[in-house]
């Protein structure tokens, strides 16, 4: 219990430290969006996607996570932003905030820094992250299928899961792993976005729009 406790308390303190606290939102928010564009273009230079791009069209939803940094000895935390867009009948949706947050236990050394990109492929994949807190592993009944940069290609048959994970990672850790990791809105980055009380769903249904994002949208275009 007390080695629970401990893990526990380290993995909040990490995550306060990467930048799950509270910030200066309106400079956060233009800088997410930058790197996120950023990440979209290099999984679209990546090869491990040759041969899959086109069942890529078929996303419900992307959720882009430019900078996810997993780091500790013994105790590991892990955490970021991202961006969650959908595809609907005029396109793609604007970009709702969520934030990552997680914590690992084990012999564990270095520092990681990841992006990553979730390919939301079924409706209740979608369901589920739409909803205040989604935790991976935790039951939910999706099949979660990773591919790692630079693999050799990916094809129809392993990209067959509800979520279709492409990451990118530096750093000593061996593996990246979702398990135990928990994604939720950023209720008030969305609010301060829009200038108004937003919902995720009134987000992603193409309700609202705000032209800051139009760079990450347009390359989001270009790749399905």
């Amino acid at each position: 219990m007390k080695l629970f406790s401990m893990a526990a308390a380290a993995a909040l303190a990490f995550a306060f430290a990467v930048g799950l606290a509270p910030a200066r939102a309106d400079e956060d928010i233009s800088d997410l969006l930058h790197q996120a564009t950023r990440t979209a273009e290099h999984m679209n230079r990546d090869p491990a996607f040759a041969q899959a791009r086109h069942m890529l069209r078929d996303a419900r939803a992307v959720l882009i996570v430019p900078r996810l940094v997993k780091g500790g000895f013994i105790f590991g935390g892990e955490g970021g932003d991202g961006v969650l867009m959908a595809h609907n009948r005029k396109g793609w949706s604007s970009p709702a905030f969520y934030t990552f947050g997680g914590a690992s236990f084990g012999f564990q050394a270095g520092l990681e820094e990841a992006e990553i990109v979730l390919l939301i492929m079924s409706d209740r994949a979608l369901r589920a992250v739409e909803r205040e807190k989604f935790q991976f592993g935790a039951g939910a009944g999706l099949t979660v299928v990773t591919l790692s940069s630079g693999a050799a290609g990916a094809t129809s048959p392993n990209l067959s899961g509800d979520i279709i994970v492409w990451t990118s990672a530096t750093g000593a850790y061996g593996g990246l792993t979702l398990n135990g990791t928990v994604i939720a809105p950023r209720n008030e980055w969305n609010e301060d976005f829009y200038n108004h009380p937003v919902t995720v769903p009134q987000i992603l249904s193409g309700r609202v729009r705000n032209p800051q994002a139009n760079a990450l949208r347009e390359e989001i275009s270009s790749v399905w």
